[in-house]
């Protein structure tokens, strides 16, 4: 299974409408927008889930900068969230920064 990233997606934009433009290369297994937990308002990405992996690479390669809804998108395969990130400090707990204030 690969799942890919569809990103600059327009918030007008829905799943119905990525799953049809990636089934032309390949059964789609799953579309799923992000969307903000507090609004439910969409986050203007997507990953899609194809279980061929020659049909994910050539949907990829056929979309990646194509439009959609009148945007450009970005089609590539999607990588596991690194932990590169800030850390967040755990909830009910201050962060050391403001301990230092």
């Amino acid at each position: 299974m690969t799942t890919i990233f569809v990103g600059n997606l327009s918030f007008q934009a829905t799943e119905s409408e990525i799953e049809r433009m990636f089934a032309r290369y390949g059964r789609v297994s799953s579309v799923r927008m992000a969307t903000d937990r507090g609004t439910g308002s969409p986050r203007g990405f997507a990953f899609v889930q194809m279980p061929g992996m020659d049909d994910a690479e050539e949907a990829i390669a056929r979309l990646n900068g194509q439009s959609l809804c009148g945007r450009s998108i970005t089609v590539n395969e999607a990588h596991a969230k690194s932990d590169s990130g800030p850390a967040r400090p755990a909830p009910g707990r201050r962060s050391a920064l403001l301990d230092s204030l």
